[in-house]
């Protein structure tokens, strides 16, 4: 099983595909699994994709607690020192992308581009899940009723439009149940987002960077998008009727967003 020491935290990731290395960061509550192999495949034909579980999930060692994203940004560059890769292309959605805002942040000469998707920036303008979205996932994982969660994320993570299709369900299920994701490491997960603000200091951004969000997003609205572009001076790709997982829900356009912004002249 390949794992590497980042500084202190046992990572597992794994590593496939040719061209420039391109990091994936997942979000709250998602393992490595959580990508999809519709979404990886086309990447891996244009890139060589380093795919990881964040500290405390899935495959990796114990979280150590408590932490913050900019503690993970140093988790995601500790992994790429011990893989020898000096610069990366970086795509990091809704957690992953406050983790990717404060590596490029920190480090940006190890960025060589940046795709933001479905995230949040902090600041008086950012927004994080509704109130009554809340206590329905709240409640539900309260409860010790595994199904009741994972129903209540399906709701939450995926569009109308989407989950109309109800056979869509049983490989959402099985992403999500496949690997360990612990209750005390997903509630610190929360904190550190609740947290997270890189509002007044993303106007310095250095890395050339993309926002891609879904309209139809219940978990980061929209206008968190929104924001992020403005405040980067960049147009935001926003996907029409497309919840928050759009790389789930469109893996194919979104993968080839991913490609088309990193391999685009500087």
């Amino acid at each position: 099983m390949p794992t590497v020491d980042a500084g202190g935290s046992e990572l597992y990731y794994e590593r496939a595909g040719s061209g420039e290395p391109l990091l994936l960061i997942q979000g709250m509550s998602a393992t490595h699994r959580a990508w999809g192999r519709e979404f990886l495949a086309p990447l891996r034909e244009s890139f060589e994709c380093v795919v990881f579980d964040n500290r405390g999930m899935g495959l990796s060692g114990e979280a150590r607690m408590p932490f913050s994203t900019a503690d993970m940004a140093g988790d995601a560059a500790a992994l790429l020192d011990a893989l020898g890769i000096e610069r990366a292309h970086v795509l990091g959605i809704s957690m992953g992308g406050m983790i990717a805002q404060e590596l490029a942040l920190a480090r940006p000469g190890r960025l060589a581009s940046l795709s933001l998707g479905a995230t949040y920036c902090g600041g008086p303008q950012g927004t994080l899940m509704a109130e009554d979205d809340l206590r329905t996932l709240g409640a539900a994982m309260a409860s010790g009723d595994r199904e009741r969660v994972l129903r209540a994320m399906w709701e939450i993570n995926l569009s109308p439009g989407f989950r109309a299709e109800e056979s869509r369900y049983a490989a959402f299920r099985e992403m999500a149940t496949a690997l360990q994701a612990p209750r005390e490491v997903i509630f610190e997960q929360m904190r550190a987002c609740a947290e997270h603000d890189t509002a007044a200091r993303l106007g310095g951004l250095e890395v050339p960077t993309q926002v891609i969000h879904g309209d139809a997003d219940r978990l980061l609205g929209v206008g968190n998008g929104v924001q992020i572009a403005r405040l980067l001076g960049v147009e935001p790709r926003l996907l029409e009727s497309v919840g928050h997982m759009f790389w789930w829900e469109q893996p194919d356009r979104s993968a080839a967003l991913v490609r088309e912004h990193a391999l685009a002249p500087a």
